[in-house]
């Protein structure tokens, strides 16, 4: 008998129903396969010494370079996993879901980032192509 706090405890044994079960970590099937994209040295320089802002980093994809993945738990554990390894995860590195969100890597921890996409350029010939606008009036119906 197990001594509780009001009295004695029954005793019983409870059997799993599938014992294999037990071995497998009931979070290991889900662990997200985070993509690592690795910030080039020149936009590093810049982001590092850049002020701190709230909500979503606006990032440019020509400013990284894809790199491994990691599986873990959350974007913590990923860097927990990769602080002791020959490629750490630095400030500027991003964590890419399965889902396609992104977050960041600051000094303050991991926030979400969106990727822009410039807009192409409006060749300057297309403005000379356009038709010039009419300075006349419609005519009003009278009826």
């Amino acid at each position: 008998m197990i001594r509780g706090v009001c009295g004695p405890l029954p005793a019983y044994s409870w059997v799993h129903p599938f014992p294999f079960l037990t071995l497998i970590h009931y979070n290991r099937p889900f662990m997200p396969q985070f993509r690592i994209h690795r910030m080039k040295d020149l936009p590093r320089q810049h982001f590092r010494w850049a002020p701190h802002v709230s909500g979503a980093a606006n990032i440019k994809p020509k400013d990284y370079e894809p790199s491994d993945e990691v599986q873990a738990d959350n974007e913590y554990a990923a860097w927990a996993l990769l602080r002791n390894s020959e490629r750490p995860l630095n400030v500027g590195d991003l964590l890419e879901l399965p889902s396609g969100q992104l977050r960041i890597c600051k000094y303050v921890g991991f926030e979400e980032a969106r990727s822009i996409v410039p807009e192409p350029a409006v060749p300057v010939n297309a403005v000379e192509t356009m038709p010039p606008v009419s300075a006349e009036m419609p005519q009003t119906v009278q009826a």
